[in-house]
């Protein structure tokens, strides 16, 4: 894989640069409520900005339908780069139709442009190899140059991401290959003790990277809603809480399996439990109650781990070596159920090895809750991407960028 280092010492000067970067930034209207994503791409458009070169930045954002559509524009976005950038940013919009072009045909060495949305167009996500090829095409002529630094989404295979590098010259930005370095870490001569944090809502999104980790990790410690099938698989009542019965089978195979390769899977031991889940806008009091994990009243949803649990799992993550986490221990959005997902960050953050934090609402929850971001070893800008990766996938992104 070759990287932006190499594309500028070959020279950029007055080059088309195709920036396939991932801007999918929480909004609240036309507010960014999160610029993580954006920040973490300024490093490689900045240094080809520098050094002359014609930068055109396109990321996705939201699920449109393959049309536009005001509500997932990317033109806040575009202003916002610019004002981290210091400088004018142009915003074309649409993706490869006239406001693209002019824009591009109109840039000087050095300039920035966002182009829009490039879900907006149909061909972007097709599943139809010829669609994707026909919009990887269009998007081919607008540049002369790519470069792939939206590692948040190197595991789909749409057409920017896995088409269009085929058609240009390609390079890995500075973002892919700092993601790309981190994951090698905890996959090849990872430094032991590993310990591996998971939570999240469904378990079935972690199933794939558990059946790695069984043979990876020497500690896993399960939080979140995803918690609740696993007591279940130990025979406890769970009450209301979020549960995928269709799991519990492989859940027990893998519970069964740790053992039996000395893994040590840790549960909770205690939860925040309400007989309704909390307003996530008003954040009014919900007022939880702590019951042991395996004493779940059956009109009750457990919705964080409760303080015996926060003092287990700190105790886990003390000695490690390598900690990678990914998934809130609870509802983080609600004050009164923060504390589980606050407690795991803290462990982190005091873990004497190199700390992960895999992305997603684990990246969110670092920033909502204030911590340093420099105080991890990492923040990965993809959660989904991190995963595929564990789980020993082959992503799209990433191959594309290896030819």
């Amino acid at each position: 894989m070759k990287t932006i280092d190499e594309l500028l010492s070959e020279g950029v000067a007055g080059k088309r640069v195709f920036v396939r970067a991932d801007l999918n930034v929480p909004l609240d209207g036309t507010t960014i409520t999160d610029d993580g994503r954006i920040r973490a791409v300024l490093p490689t458009v900045k240094a080809l900005a520098d050094a002359g070169a014609r930068v055109i930045v396109a990321s996705h954002l939201g699920r449109p339908k393959g049309a536009p559509d005001p509500a997932f524009s990317l033109a806040p976005v575009a202003a916002r780069l610019g004002e981290l950038l210091g400088a004018d940013v142009a915003f074309a919009e649409d993706t490869v139709g006239p406001s693209a072009r002019s824009t591009v045909a109109g840039f000087a060495d050095g300039q920035v442009a966002v182009i829009e949305n490039l879900r907006f167009n149909a061909g972007e996500t097709s599943k139809d190899d010829s669609e994707r090829d026909a919009f990887a095409d269009q998007l081919a002529g607008l540049a002369d140059v790519y470069v792939g630094d939206g590692f948040g989404a190197v595991h789909r295979k749409h057409a920017s991401v896995f088409d269009l590098p085929k058609r240009l010259p390609h390079y890995a930005g500075y973002l892919i290959a700092t993601e790309v370095g981190v994951l090698k870490k905890l996959t090849d001569d990872v430094q032991r003790p590993y310990v591996v944090a998971l939570g999240g809502a469904k378990v079935s999104d972690k199933l794939a990277v558990i059946d790695q980790l069984l043979g990876k990790a020497d500690r896993l410690l399960i939080g979140g809603g995803m918690a609740y099938t696993f007591l279940k698989a130990k025979g406890h009542e769970v009450g209301i809480s979020l549960l995928q019965e269709d799991q519990i089978p492989a859940v027990k195979e893998y519970i069964e399996r740790a053992e039996k390769n000395g893994v040590e899977l840790v549960l909770p031991v205690d939860v925040l439990v309400s007989p309704e889940f909390p307003d996530l806008k008003t954040k009014a009091p919900a007022n939880p109650t702590t019951v042991a994990a395996d004493a779940i009243p059956a009109d009750q949803e457990g919705l964080d781990i409760g303080p015996e649990t926060r003092k287990l799992y700190a105790s886990k993550l003390a000695d490690a070596a390598t900690v990678f986490w990914n998934g809130p221990m609870g509802v983080f959005e609600h004050p009164d159920y923060a504390e589980g997902t606050k407690a795991v960050a803290q462990a982190l953050v005091d873990a004497p090895g190199f700390t992960v934090v895999g992305g997603g609402d684990s990246a969110a929850a670092v920033r909502t809750l204030g911590f340093d971001e420099k105080a991890f070893g990492h923040i990965s800008t993809g959660g989904g991407a991190s995963l595929e990766y564990l789980e020993g996938k082959t992503l799209p992104g990433l191959a594309a960028l290896e030819d």
